[in-house]
């Protein structure tokens, strides 16, 4: 039986909804561990540096797709909510139609400067090469990543969740394959991992475009619109957490790149590789739920239903706090396997590894109220509060946390940089909820 946005929400019914999103972003979190796996195994760490240090910069610009798709959800499933489907449609094909051109005015200036803009993010000489060459064909498909990061969100308002998941299950699966086929079969090596890529973004970015374009398709579609300059800039500052979220994230990566290499060398950031790669993995599960979650709020907020509003935030904190305990647990105990996985053939690249990884996962403690808080206030329409929260915890905290540690700690202070700033975060986050959170359910 297909669950409504408009229906009340038990725990069964909460994770029901929210599993489909939770698994397409595991699913879509893959692309860059399978790639990790692959070029750390067959092409070597240099190459899987090179990686560490390229895709920060697709995260950049795939953020825009997610604050389009974030921000203008909301939007989209707060109109639903006031009974204005028509409305709804046309802002939708305002938000999709933007990420297509933004998406190339972006591609093409990042194919252009790609040399000093890998330089900026931390390339070395013995890097650049593999940068440029995994850069320029990766970023040369931000078009179907940011439809992807975009339809993610709209499959939940469109009542698709499960459509959502299908898609990014193919475009995993074209990953892996195409990951095996080019690198292992065909010998293309790190060109290979990004070409396989960005194939994968096109069946999790082109196919929706094509789908929600027909014109016989009930619900949620794209229709002809025109330019609603209100709405788009109110998705754009509302989704605009989001943004940050990853902007912030990928330039807390570069200065973690930075930093490793002054202190211990490409070594350093294969390890951090690593640490990111399952990272993703661990906060797809936070980003699915609150992804699947935020349709909810937005609709109950925009229909008025204060009861069930305040229902839904309240399970959801119980869920995440539940998860948050479990991840700590799974982190720690999984810490050698993980990472035996992508250097077990360099002994002491390993247990560099493990040891910063098992500081490193404490952060999940915190992380996942911290993202939840932000995708709360996105789905309430308050971009405000969600963009505050993400510059702190993403920006201003990861950020002065890991020029700081390592003046203090060395080594350990890099790993440990992301649990202090996390802890940090949930004391702004805790307080932003009990002071502007509790508004609209009052």
């Amino acid at each position: 039986m297909q669950i409504k946005l408009s229906d009340h929400f038990t725990y069964s019914r909460l994770l029901r909804f929210t599993l489909p999103s939770i698994i397409m972003m595991i699913i879509s979190s893959v692309y860059s561990v399978v790639d990790g796996l692959f070029v750390s195994n067959l092409v070597g760490s240099m190459a899987l540096s090179a990686v560490n240090i390229v895709f920060p910069l697709a995260m950049i610009i795939g953020s825009f797709g997610f604050m389009l798709g974030t921000g203008g959800s909301a939007i989209v499933a707060k109109t639903l909510g006031e009974g204005e489907p028509q409305l709804a449609n046309r802002y939708f094909s305002l938000f999709i139609y933007s990420v297509i051109g933004l998406g190339a005015v972006l591609s093409i200036g990042c194919i252009l400067f790609m040399e000093p803009i890998v330089r900026m993010a931390g390339a070395s000489d013995l890097l650049l090469d593999n940068c440029m060459a995994y850069g320029r064909i990766l970023l040369a498909g931000s078009i179907p990543f940011m439809l992807q990061t975009s339809f993610q969100s709209f499959f939940i308002v469109a009542e698709k969740p499960h459509m959502g998941l299908l898609l990014s299950v193919a475009s995993g699966i074209t990953n892996m394959i195409l990951d095996y086929l080019f690198i292992a079969v065909l010998d293309m090596g790190i060109s290979g991992a990004a070409l396989a890529t960005v194939i994968g973004y096109c069946v999790g970015g082109v196919i929706p475009l094509f789908y929600f374009l027909r014109p016989s398709l009930k619900g949620l579609r794209l229709t002809k619109t025109k330019l609603y300059p209100r709405q788009l800039l109110h998705a754009c500052t509302n989704g605009s957490s989001e943004l940050m979220s990853n902007i912030s994230a990928s330039v807390v990566g570069i200065l973690y790149n930075i930093q490793l290499m002054k202190l211990i060398g490409e070594a350093g950031v294969a390890a951090y590789s690593v640490m990111m790669y399952v990272d993703f993995v661990f906060v797809a599960t936070f980003l699915g739920f609150s992804m699947g979650s935020a349709p909810i709020i937005s609709y109950q907020y925009g229909a008025q239903n204060r009861s069930e509003l305040k229902s839904v935030f309240r399970k959801s904190l119980t869920v995440v706090g539940i998860a948050s305990v479990a991840m700590v647990v799974i982190s720690e105990f999984l810490s050698r396997p993980l990472a035996s996985a992508f250097v077990g053939y360099d002994p002491q690249l390993l247990e560099m590894t493990v040891h910063g990884f098992r500081l490193f996962a404490l952060c999940y403690f915190f992380c996942g109220i911290n993202i939840y808080a932000s995708a709360y206030f996105t789905a309430l329409c308050n971009g405000a509060v969600s963009a505050f929260i993400s510059f702190m915890r993403t920006l201003l905290l990861r950020g002065g946390m890991v020029l700081i540690m390592p003046l203090l700690f060395g080594l350990d202070g890099i790993w440990a940089a992301v649990v202090v700033a996390e802890g940090l975060g949930v004391l702004i986050s805790g307080t932003l909820m009990a002071l502007k959170g509790r508004q609209p359910i009052s």
